[in-house]
């Protein structure tokens, strides 16, 4: 009977033992670096460097897992716009538990010192879709010129705060700048990302937000992205590249989303390295 209970008790404590020395499921290593793209030019070569790729669907969302130099990475198709990002982004970080997230794509020029082809890395992202008007009678006519910018509310942590925009996070930054000497289309440079459900080609609206928000480019899902990643803590940044400027007259350049995509591939392949370590 006695040779049974310490039997017992053994198993037990050797059972401990063996779960107190197994790695969680969700450990660090196991953890992906997830990439966005709005469309499939700016994700479809993203897939093709895959390997062991499986493709996953919840609701009007995809997703492809994989692995790039065996680190686990998952590319989402966001589809374009504000809230398309916004879900995207929530369902990448409830069902993938990122390690950084990267919102990569093609969008339009703002900064007169940018041209086509050129690469911004987002220091800071803002949603220059915010903002506020004074009271005016009717007859007055509309001025969005006088416009006010609003900052936005974000639950951090269990507290509400209003943020004018969202800080690219330092360590992907690092890892972004470290490769800009492989890229040969343009140049990269830091910048802030302008986002917001909208298409400007006003040359004097271009130049508005560019002087109000400070905007290098604008497009429709860094911004969004950013905040949901800012809510849960998630290291992320924004990575554009110019498609096309309505300030230099430079139309849309069919492979501009693909030159992105080759970038964010090797800022990727940084981050695995030190990741690894």
């Amino acid at each position: 009977m006695k040779k049974s209970f310490l039997a017992v008790i053994l198993a037990i404590l050797m059972t401990v033992v063996f779960i107190g020395c197994t790695k969680p499921k969700n450990e660090e290593g196991s953890r992906p670096i997830v990439i966005q793209g709005a469309m499939d030019v700016e994700t479809e070569n993203m897939v093709k460097q895959l390997k062991n790729v499986e493709e996953i669907t919840y609701g009007g969302w995809k997703f492809w897992k994989g692995t790039i130099d065996e680190f686990p990475v998952v590319v989402a198709k966001t589809e374009i716009g504000m809230t398309n990002a916004a879900a995207s982004t929530l369902l990448a970080i409830e069902k993938f538990n990122p390690r950084a997230i990267i919102n990569q794509g093609t969008s339009g020029g703002h900064d007169p010192a940018l041209h086509r082809c050129d690469i911004v890395i987002g220091k800071k992202a803002v949603n220059f879709g915010s903002f506020r008007s004074e009271h005016s009678d009717y007859g007055q006519g509309i001025h969005s010129e006088n416009w006010i910018p609003m900052d936005i509310n974000v639950n951090v942590n269990g507290e509400m705060k209003e943020v004018k925009e969202f800080e690219g996070d330092a360590q992907l930054i690092k890892a972004a700048k470290s490769v800009a000497n492989v890229y040969n289309k343009g140049k990269v440079v830091e910048g802030v990302i302008g986002s917001a459900d909208q298409w400007n080609r006003e040359l004097d609206r271009i130049k508005w937000i560019n002087e109000k928000y400070g905007t290098s480019v604008e497009e429709m899902e860094t911004a969004s992205a950013a905040q949901i990643a800012k809510t849960y803590n998630v290291p992320f940044l924004g990575i554009r590249i110019l498609s096309n400027s309505e300030v230099h007259n430079e139309d849309y350049d069919r492979n501009s989303g693909e030159y992105c995509q080759q970038f964010v591939v090797e800022v990727t392949k940084t981050l695995i390295k030190e990741y690894s370590k």
